[in-house]
């Protein structure tokens, strides 16, 4: 089982997705633990604020140090976490290899940014990784967030009872998935390939092979080239 403690200054960004579809089922299932916790409960005044100006001047606002300090502080008395993430603009990239690597962690704190960022302390203090979901600039961390969390959890040992489907997700072994098809077998005068017709599996192992690397040619080359 994992668990993942997910801090927030606008716990209703988040806390919706988890109650649908496979986020939900691993939570019904016992197999993953997601909390939502509201940093505003955790603020220091009776305004319950979070963020303030920044020191030297300048637009935006910066969530304070206190009440993350304090949420923090106060899960970490009850268990020891394997990472405190900080959603960030300027985090590693989040990628299949980063996903795979959480998925064997027992606890996880995410942490997310809102505003122009967080308090520069909390980052040198309480963080041990920051994780970027792509090269653009997000209101705030709830986003990215749901998104590490759906890619992790996925991957848990019993979520999904196919898992041989999740070797072949596309950016597994760095390559793309191969084209999918279901009924019907003609769809305006579309059809579906024949050796997928075939009963033929070793035929059809060596054809998706094919269009996997076809695929990742033309879209994704430079996953060919690191890989």
């Amino acid at each position: 089982m994992i668990r993942i403690d997910i801090i927030t200054g606008f716990p209703t960004l988040v806390s919706g997705p988890l109650q649908e579809s496979i986020l939900k089922r691993a939570r019904e299932s016992g197999l993953a633990e997601i909390h939502v916790h509201d940093l505003r409960t955790f603020s220091v005044d009776k305004h319950r604020t979070i963020d303030d100006t920044p020191f030297g001047g300048g637009a935006g606002m910066i969530l304070k140090p206190e009440p993350v300090f304090r949420c923090i502080e106060e899960l970490m008395s009850n268990r020891s976490y394997d990472e405190v993430i900080y959603l960030s603009a300027d985090g590693e990239p989040f990628v299949q290899k980063t996903a795979n690597q959480l998925s064997l962690k027992q606890n996880l704190i995410l942490l997310c940014g809102h505003y122009k960022g967080i308090d520069e302390r909390i980052r040198e203090t309480l963080v041990t990784r920051e994780i970027s979901i792509g090269d653009y600039v997000l209101t705030g961390g709830e986003l990215p967030a749901l998104v590490v969390v759906d890619a992790v959890v996925r991957l848990v040992p019993g979520v999904i009872s196919d898992s041989e489907s999740l070797l072949t997700d596309s950016f597994q072994e760095d390559m793309l998935d191969s084209p999918q098809y279901t009924r019907p077998a003609e769809f305006r005068g579309m059809k579906v390939p024949d050796v997928l017709l075939s009963g033929d599996h070793k035929a059809i192992d060596r054809w998706r092979a094919e269009q996997r690397a076809k695929r990742t040619r033309e879209r994704r080359s430079d996953l060919l080239e690191q890989s």
